[in-house]
């Protein structure tokens, strides 16, 4: 399902234009990226939660010339499946 998929259904199922759709799902990406990016959780009970998660640094190899590489810690956004979500995916 593609974000044009999503805003259809959503105008559908809510009865509204697509338009109104659309700002309400540009708001929920925007609210999930300005908590993420306080470091924050963001949970919809059922659904699931967004959360950032610190991925340690390596040592990996470059698949060019077989050289090791040291790879740096970062920060990468996460999706945890809630129960309701889960149960769907049986």
């Amino acid at each position: 399902m593609k974000k044009e998929d999503v805003l259809t259904k959503m105008a559908t199922d809510a009865g509204i234009t697509k338009k109104a759709a659309s700002a309400a799902l540009n708001s929920f990406m925007d609210g999930v990226m300005k908590t993420l990016e306080k470091g924050e959780k963001f949970s919809l009970v059922g659904f699931g939660t967004f959360e950032v998660r610190k991925r340690s640094a390596r040592t990996g190899i470059n698949p060019q010339n077989r050289k090791k590489i040291d790879i740096p810690e970062k920060k990468v956004p996460a999706f945890k499946a809630g129960k309701k979500l889960k149960e769907v995916c049986k």
